[in-house]
């Protein structure tokens, strides 16, 4: 039996509204809403759709009558194809107002909240080269152009150095010039993957399994310090040490340059061995007068102009005067904690991954700060009543919870012990509307901040203030 057409055609359909995961929107005649990801709100378009569900379409612009307003030329030669991203064909200030709107609307429809008075979404001084870490992936058998394909030629050289495809986990796009990460990301990234074809050195198949070069990652610092992380799959020292010699010599700017081997299944390195070829097994953050070690395993905020600005909105919503008990949730390698800490009487800081707290305490050690203390454990089972009488009852607490938001006995523990004030920050708006909705009997939201950690995306973090209700 054959399976019926769902695939339609729209025309001429306005698009008026963006946010949806990077996606812009428009109605269908029916009343569904259409999901684009190739328009701009203020386009009008015609929409073949590949896909209806019970409420909307997913589509694509194929015909435009009309361009927005607010629709720029993408910088970047790879816009399109690359799912990196996604609103760089949208003006810089268009895509504040669109993040600071699903914010709004998050609160406000999820959680079901009053806002106080919202202060303009904080945006970036600079919409690109922003990212301190950027990930690219290797691969013998790169991403073809639709005019590759149709070309009478035979392709010889399909090695890539780039990232993947949205959605392929085994299509590599190779990547030119990345418009995410400033100079030298480019050059280095470039030059190897030029080096290592010149020297036949076999990229990675991740169907087959084999090859040796994985992946490469570049980490850079506002302190101007570097860091390159090699990812082999096989551990062929001759090949390994060819590499890693290249990148020293021809790089001398990098301060850290590490490998690991990984014949694992997937690419993740946080239970292999990292090994430091040259320099330090660290690079150092910044941010007023403290110091952080970044290693290769290492979570920081991957902007660090942005991370410096939501630190400091953190830190003004807590309103600290010398005298409180902070609880930092979810506190990473403790960077929140430690910039506070100055303003606290003490901060107490919980995380569940052990080399992050590690990292917390080396850090807090080399700062000087004596008015912490760090904690391991899943937040769910470890943030108990008698972790909380040991420990003293928070007057503040910070949470800074993955996309995921807190764990729903997480939440139900802060109603129970009620701290004077909460300071919510968030990466996902929506799951931090489910949790402000459970706490919003109990407190009062009184500010809130957005701030744009990822330009040229839908991606935004935003900060909320809770203080307990009289």
């Amino acid at each position: 039996m054959r399976r019926k057409n769902t695939k339609k055609e729209f025309f001429e359909l306005e698009v008026f509204d963006a946010g949806a995961k990077g996606k812009s929107l428009a109605k269908a005649p029916d009343g569904k809403i259409v999901f684009l990801s190739n328009a701009v709100p203020g386009d009008v378009v015609d929409v073949q759709t590949f896909k209806k569900r019970k409420g909307y379409y997913e589509g694509k612009a194929i015909k435009f009558h009309k361009y927005s307003k607010h629709r720029v030329k993408p910088e970047c030669e790879h816009f399109g194809t690359c799912g990196g991203c996604k609103w760089q064909h949208m003006d810089y200030k268009q895509q504040l107002y669109f993040k600071e709107k699903e914010v709004i609307n998050n609160l406000e429809r999820i959680g079901k909240i009053e806002l106080p008075k919202v202060t303009p979404i904080l945006g970036c001084t600079e919409p690109y080269f922003y990212r301190n870490k950027m990930e690219f992936s290797f691969s013998n058998n790169r991403w073809l152009s639709f005019e590759e394909i149709n070309a009478d030629i035979t392709i010889e050289n399909r090695n890539a150095l780039g990232f993947h495809i949205p959605g392929m986990w085994d299509k590599i796009l190779d990547i030119d010039k990345c418009w995410l990460q400033a100079d030298p990301s480019n050059a280095i990234r470039n030059g190897l993957k030029n080096f290592a074809t010149d020297q036949n050195i076999p990229f990675f198949n991740p169907r087959q399994q084999e090859g040796a070069l994985r992946t490469l990652m570049i980490r850079t610092s506002s302190t101007g310090q570097i860091m390159v992380v090699v990812q082999f799959f096989s551990g062929r020292k001759q090949q390994i040490e060819i590499v890693m010699e290249f990148l020293k010599n021809s790089f001398p700017e990098i301060t850290s340059l590490q490998y690991v081997i990984n014949p694992k299944g997937n690419d993740t390195i946080y239970d292999l061995e990292v090994v430091c070829y040259s320099g330090q097994t660290y690079i150092v953050e910044e941010m007023e007068g403290l110091q952080f070690k970044i290693n290769a395993k290492s979570f920081y905020q991957t902007n660090s102009e942005q991370a410096l600005n939501l630190y400091k909105i953190t830190r003004d919503f807590a309103g600290l005067t010398g005298s409180e008990l902070v609880y930092d949730l979810y506190t990473g390698t403790g960077t929140i904690a430690q910039f506070i800490a100055k303003k606290a009487k003490k901060v107490i800081g919980v995380e569940a991954v052990p080399d992050a707290i590690k990292a917390a305490k080396e850090n807090a050690l080399h700062n000087k700060i004596d008015n912490i203390d760090f904690f391991v454990g899943d937040m769910k089972t470890i943030f108990n009543d008698t972790f909380i009488k040991t420990n003293g009852h928070p007057d503040v607490i910070i949470t800074d919870p993955p996309r995921d938001g807190m764990h729903k006995d997480v939440v139900q523990q802060i109603l129970k012990i009620l701290p004077s004030k909460i300071v919510y920050v968030s990466c996902n708006s929506a799951t931090q509307a489910r949790d402000l909705e459970i706490l919003n009997p109990s407190y009062s939201i009184t500010k809130t901040q957005a701030v744009d950690m990822f330009p040229q995306t839908h991606h935004v973090e935003n900060v909320v203030l809770l203080e307990k209700r009289i």
